[in-house]
């Protein structure tokens, strides 16, 4: 099994809060239902130009299907997909080649549809196609898809995937699961990403369900959550961003974690949720507050939408936020389906044992893992394998392919470096690996381990050195292929 390690932020992270603000009254769907802009698992999926102003600010983008975000693709649990991505772009302002990846899908057998250009494929050339065929027999959940050439989904290549599981064991706590409770964050940059070439970078605006406001901008119209009094709603939250991360609250309602990343979680209660870049969650909120319920926004309305009972008037709510008394703790998550880590339960005690050091070159501003910044090779790693000429530890690009073996524990730790010279500034950054789960023994903003019930994901935070985090993970090489790990 070979993993090639790239750290893809080019981009200073900015930490931004995002809610939703109530507005009083009663609707919304008890059935999943059908809608223009939910596409089915056989489908085509065309990449376009298109210019767009979801913040009042218009400008060119790349795009799934002509929106942003992209549509939903919703499938149910074992289903196979059968997705031909096709390139229609011609703007070279941008990138005019794509790829897409499908966060958080194992591609078990289908490492080739992964999608990430440069490891498993070439970069799909202007009006060519790629078919992307696997099949998800054991996943479930909230994911989300977006372009894996470079920084390409900043320019707006970015959607989201629910597999809809018909025995779900939480089923009973909601009553509401559909496109309309899918809720996609996002931040957004009038630039161009092949403009944004050394930093810092901050978002124009932020963007929730593809609506949002700048500061100094038009009210553009914010997006709006519709509920009914009494029922009981499963909000699929989508970390969309391309940099930052997002504090998410809905005002005046508690929220019940119940997944994360596509791992159902023991329910955990919480007024406020970090989400970062590529991480998703489940929580479930009951629309339980009366018509003179106090409605909050930020202001001006940036960083915010609105949950609206039927009857409230059509306008942007406004008052104060909080209090928050229940904050969201990542160590407080358990799941719901407890094998515990594998491997001897102690720090360094795996089959493989591997530190890698995050930081940040001063010459070119580049990201490294270990002192080595990821170069695009000549041919994409998969088929560097496949050719059977290339050695294992002759695979590129240098430095940047770790060869593991098979059906072994590996256990990951990552320091947090934002304080050291030439370290990965910018921090907190969140880390995701494809192909894999892995079980955090230590999270961020925590030093103790666990190994008895710990939280199962693909994207995890790595905190911040002020902290002394160290955060820690374990996965088992139990899915053969090339498989990117980065930020």
């Amino acid at each position: 099994m070979a993993i090639p390690l790239r750290f893809l932020a080019s981009l200073i992270l900015a930490s931004l809060s995002v809610h939703l603000s109530t507005a009083s009254s009663v609707i919304g769907p008890l059935q999943r239902h059908s809608s223009a802009n939910v596409l089915a698992p056989l489908t085509d999926l065309e990449v376009v130009n298109k210019v767009i102003a979801p913040d009042g600010y218009s400008r060119p983008a790349v795009l799934a299907g002509g929106t942003f975000p992209g549509p939903l693709i919703a499938a149910q649990k074992g289903d196979h997909f059968h997705i031909n991505v096709i390139n229609r772009l011609y703007d070279t302002s941008m990138n005019t080649t794509t790829s897409i990846h499908w966060h958080g899908i194992f591609q078990h057998q289908s490492n080739w549809a992964d999608g990430t250009a440069f490891v498993t494929q070439c970069p799909i050339q202007p009006n060519r196609s790629f078919l992307h065929s696997f099949v998800v027999t054991q996943q479930a959940g909230t994911f989300w898809y977006h372009s894996h050439l470079s920084t390409q989904y900043c320019d707006g290549l970015r959607g989201p995937l629910v597999i809809y599981d018909p025995k779900d064991p939480l089923a009973h706590m909601y009553d509401v699961d559909d496109e309309s409770t899918v809720i996609v964050l996002s931040d957004w940059y009038h630039k161009f990403a092949t403009q944004m070439v050394t930093g810092p970078f901050i978002a124009n605006s932020t963007l929730i369900n593809g609506l949002g406001r700048y500061a100094g901008g038009p009210a553009s119209p914010l997006a709006v959550v519709n509920v009914t009094l009494g029922k009981r709603y499963r909000f699929r939250i989508v970390g969309a961003s391309c940099d930052a991360w997002f504090n998410f609250t809905v005002d005046g309602h508690s929220m019940i974690i119940i997944e994360a990343d596509g791992n159902l979680v023991e329910p955990v209660v919480v007024d406020s949720i970090a989400v970062y870049a590529g991480q998703r969650y489940s929580v479930v909120v009951t629309a339980n507050q009366s018509s003179n319920h106090p409605n909050q926004t930020f202001e001006g309305g940036q960083s915010s939408a609105i949950l609206r009972y039927e009857g409230a008037p059509d306008q942007d709510p406004t008052s104060q936020q909080g209090p928050y008394i229940l904050p969201f703790d990542e160590s407080a998550l358990h799941p719901l389906v407890n094998t515990g880590a594998p491997g001897f339960p102690e720090p360094g005690k795996a089959d493989v044992n591997i530190n890698l050091i995050p930081g940040l070159r001063g010459d070119h501003g580049g990201y490294t893992v270990n002192n080595v910044s990821f170069v695009d090779p000549p041919l994409p790693v998969l088929l560097q394998i496949l050719s059977g000429e290339t050695h294992p530890s002759q695979l590129l690009p240098n430095g940047s392919v770790y060869v593991l073996p098979f059906n072994k524990t590996v256990e990951i730790s990552i320091p947090a470096t934002e304080l050291t010279p030439g370290g990965a500034l910018g921090g907190p950054h969140a880390v995701h690996l494809h192909g894999h789960a892995f079980d955090v023994v230590r999270v961020s903003g925590n030093s103790s381990y666990n190994y008895i019930n710990p939280l199962r994901r693909d994207t995890v935070s790595i905190g911040l050195q002020a902290n002394n985090d160290n955060v820690t993970f374990r996965f088992v090489t139990d899915n053969p292929g090339p498989w990117f790990f980065h930020w």
